[in-house]
């Protein structure tokens, strides 16, 4: 399925001087595919916050955006395919897109383009903006960027929270790791850089233990938890599988502290699992969430408002994150604009190296500082720790009653400062 925000506007280019061109931007969603359950609010966000940008904000200087959205169903040949399109016909300029497979899939395409392409991948291998890292299999992506800590760099930080906490509870021996997730490049991603620093820190790594990225019966998986003595679990898939687990590991009656990556756990999984999912630590990107008081929450309501004009619908945070996401990418598009420069590629790309603790004006609260240079696309290591808090029934009430009637929460429980280990550049 395909969305144009700005109808009509490749046709009426031509007729309009370059000032007041539409600009070309495609992005590549996922409605429909495996990935869905978090796709959608996330592409929601984006779609959302570009369309705001031309009501509110008269485009990139005066010129609208012209977005191509696509729901390529989480099936990278269709990604791939789309973006030949979008470069054949559309030519856009920038592109926000989706999936790890996909995303690593075109990283030579975008590099030979010269086009930036903003992903809801946070791959680890996407930060080697100049192939510096020497790993095998990681090349160098100057033109891929995306917002908030690599998948890897989020995983870094739940386990050197997991080693205090097992030290706070006063827990003897070794403790015991294990990754979770489908055998694929997006649960796969952060697997080895984990499994490196938990042995680093003295745990005992355990096999890992994989489970589709569909909905399913997991009783085995979380007997597997249990025989294995697990104490720590990583779960590397999106909620929708993750709700299985969480599922048949409270029913089988497994005791394990869950680590949720950064799509495997928000307010929408928390009400589908109920209990199961009490406790459950997962990193969060924005600095604030739904309901919060942060300045720029005023914005974020108003772009909310784009596909909710009545303003009741409750946001999860991939919302707000896909929100931060697209005004990265539009304030790099203004600064390519600045003094009436051409909206390029390169232009675009050099617009995030333009600022040093970057957040997109009027969000201050909201989206998190990142830092771009041209060797490394790490924009932050920063990584705040939420854990999930459910305290009754959530089948009685919406998420946004269970939110604010306290049944469900989602608690900051610590923010870690990662060093900018040059070992752990692109992996």
């Amino acid at each position: 399925m395909k969305m144009q925000i700005l109808a009509g506007a490749a046709t009426l280019a031509f007729a309009l001087p370059l000032a007041a061109q539409p600009i070309p931007v495609g992005h590549l969603m996922d409605n429909s595919g495996a990935t869905s359950d978090v796709g959608q609010p996330y592409g929601q966000g984006v779609a959302d916050a570009l369309a705001w940008v031309n009501s509110r904000r008269n485009g990139i200087n005066g010129r609208p955006l012209n977005v191509s959205g696509f729901d390529y169903g989480y099936a990278a040949p269709r990604a791939v395919s789309q973006y030949q399109a979008w470069t054949g016909r559309t030519r856009v300029v920038a592109i926000q897109g989706w999936g790890t497979a996909d995303t690593e899939a075109l990283v030579r395409f975008v590099t030979r383009d010269r086009i930036p392409y903003v992903s809801a991948s946070y791959s680890a291998a996407l930060t080697d903006a100049a192939g510096q890292s020497g790993r095998q299999g990681v090349e160098a992506a100057p033109y891929n960027f995306f917002y908030g800590p690599s998948y890897s760099d989020s995983l870094r930080a739940m386990l050197q929270w997991a080693a205090q906490d097992w030290k706070d509870r006063g827990q003897q021996g070794r403790p015991k790791y294990v990754h979770m997730g489908a055998n694929h490049p997006y649960p796969n991603s952060p697997k080895a850089a984990g499994e490196a620093l938990a042995a680093e820190l003295g745990f005992d790594v355990l096999p890992a233990i994989q489970f589709a990225l569909t909905p399913g019966d997991y009783t085995a998986q979380c007997l597997g938890l249990r025989n294995g003595g697990a104490n720590f679990a990583y779960l590397g898939n999106t909620a929708g599988s993750n709700i299985s687990v969480l599922r048949a590991c409270q029913t089988a009656g497994v005791q394990v502290q869950f680590l949720g990556n950064v799509w495997g756990m928000d307010e929408n999984a928390m009400k589908a699992a109920g209990a199961a999912a009490n406790g459950v630590v997962f990193p969060v990107r924005t600095a604030a969430v739904w309901g919060g008081e942060a300045p720029g929450m005023a914005q974020v309501r108003e772009i909310s408002r784009v596909s909710d004009s009545a303003g009741n619908a409750y946001r999860p945070v991939h919302y707000i994150s896909g929100i931060c996401s697209a005004m990265l990418m539009v304030e790099a598009m203004e600064t390519a604009a600045e003094g009436g420069g051409q909206v390029t590629g390169e232009r675009i790309r050099d617009g995030f190296y333009a600022r040093q603790n970057w957040v997109p004006r009027g969000f201050e609260g909201v989206c998190n500082p990142s830092t771009f240079t041209r060797e490394d696309h790490r924009g932050t290591l920063r990584v705040a720790l939420y854990r999930a808090n459910v305290s009754g029934d959530t089948t009685q009430g919406s998420v946004a009653e269970l939110m604010q009637a306290g049944t469900m929460k989602i608690e900051n429980i610590a923010t870690i400062d990662l060093e900018r280990r040059r070992d752990w550049l692109g992996w």
